[in-house]
């Protein structure tokens, strides 16, 4: 039976043992020998690893495998050319980073240009990216880390969907030693390294750009807090700003509950309800002159709040966000956003991992800066 505490892949586990079959005559010369079905389901893995286990028992020369027919035992110098055509026989390459890569998702506005920097940090160093999407979703987010395991992933590069869920997959790759790195966001209690944003000092600029305008009564909207270290670091930034500026911060312009941009909640029915909440809230006050978005997606709900209350961004109501699709200028909405350096983070994502799996030393927390771009949604406040 395999054994829990063997660190080995299980396609590795499951070629082992049919090696030994086969050497040990369990399984002679053109006997067939388990198939991907009957192996994933007597060791409890998917038809992936099984098959990965048997195209490395081909690729010894110890089975053909037939389509349609199955893997059958043979000698290395009986095989038949059609035989070693029906063979795939890969070169197994031992010595090449397999990094695990999973995100909650990725779009336009936040995510192409990080997997741009990751992509190109891995082809450089010669390294095979496994990707996968959890969308938020802990279950799929586990599930992808025991598929690239037992793959033979010897790294993880994840973006997790939430900073307060801590999933038991996680753990187990830093109880275990796994090189892991954590991107743009920290878990807390987690020993692992982590590249982000310092997205305190982005916030802290965004308000200080508002504040410089005269803004006074500004709103801060963003997704519930607790889900991720990067919004609580945001709102931390807007507060500090405030502080440095003496103006007395007045959380009843907060909206911190804005759902409809988390991972697998971007439908129309959220997406409306979303804006007639910030229309309430702006109602409710009327003497709000400014609104920091945590997100690009949550500044769009609120400039289509405003717009339906037959006001304009930024004639009555500036607006500053994190991130903006580049191909806006000149085709679309352009927000005054603050521009996180996306490729240099996935590219020294891969670094690290890289430099763990080495053993050498590394930066466990590494944050970069972020850039305030001057964009058409902002203003000197409109005194109401």
């Amino acid at each position: 039976m395999l054994s829990d505490q063997d660190s080995k892949p299980m396609y590795e586990k499951i070629f082992e043992i049919l090696v030994q079959d086969i050497r040990n005559g369990k399984y002679r010369r053109g006997q067939r020998i388990p198939s991907e079905m009957e192996l994933a389901e007597k060791y409890n893995v998917s038809r992936i690893t099984s098959r990965k286990s048997l195209e490395m028992i081909a690729s010894q020369g110890l089975i053909a495998r037939k389509p349609g027919k199955g893997s059958f035992v043979v000698d290395a110098m009986e095989q038949t050319p059609d035989d070693q055509a029906s063979s795939y026989m890969p070169v197994r390459r031992t010595d090449v980073p397999v990094l695990g890569l999973i995100m909650t998702d990725f779009g336009e506005s936040y995510g192409i240009d990080l997997l741009r920097g990751i992509e190109s940090a891995a082809e450089q160093h010669g390294v095979f990216l496994l990707l996968r999407r959890s969308f938020g979703k802990p279950e799929r987010e586990e599930r992808a880390i025991r598929e690239f395991t037992e793959l033979g992933a010897n790294g993880f590069i994840i973006f997790p969907g939430h900073g307060r869920y801590i999933n038991t997959e996680i753990l187990k790759l830093v109880i275990n030693k796994i090189p892991l790195v954590l991107i743009d966001r920290y878990l807390k209690g987690v020993e692992a390294a982590s590249v982000s944003t310092d997205h305190a000092a982005a916030a802290r600029e965004g308000a200080k750009h508002l504040l410089e305008w005269g803004h006074r009564r500004i709103g801060l909207l963003s997704p519930p807090p607790v889900d991720t270290s990067a919004t609580e670091e945001r709102m931390e930034g807007f507060v500090q700003a405030h502080a440095e500026q003496g103006v007395a911060i007045e959380k009843n312009y907060w909206l911190n509950d804005i759902t409809s941009t988390l991972p697998g909640s971007f439908t129309k029915e959220n997406i409306e309800r979303d804006i007639d909440k910030i229309k309430n809230h702006l109602q409710q006050h009327p003497d709000m002159t400014a609104i920091f978005a945590t997100e690009y997606n949550i500044a769009l709900l609120a400039k289509a709040a405003i717009g339906q209350l037959g006001l304009t961004v930024p004639g009555d109501i500036s607006v500053v966000c994190f991130d903006c699709p580049p191909s806006n200028p000149g085709s679309g909405y352009w927000f005054t956003h603050l521009l996180q350096q996306q490729e240099e983070m996935g590219r020294r994502a891969v670094e690290t991992v890289l430099k763990l799996r080495k053993g050498e030393p590394v930066d466990m927390t590494v944050r970069l800066a972020a850039r305030l771009v001057q964009g058409e949604s902002t203003a000197a406040a409109n005194k109401k």
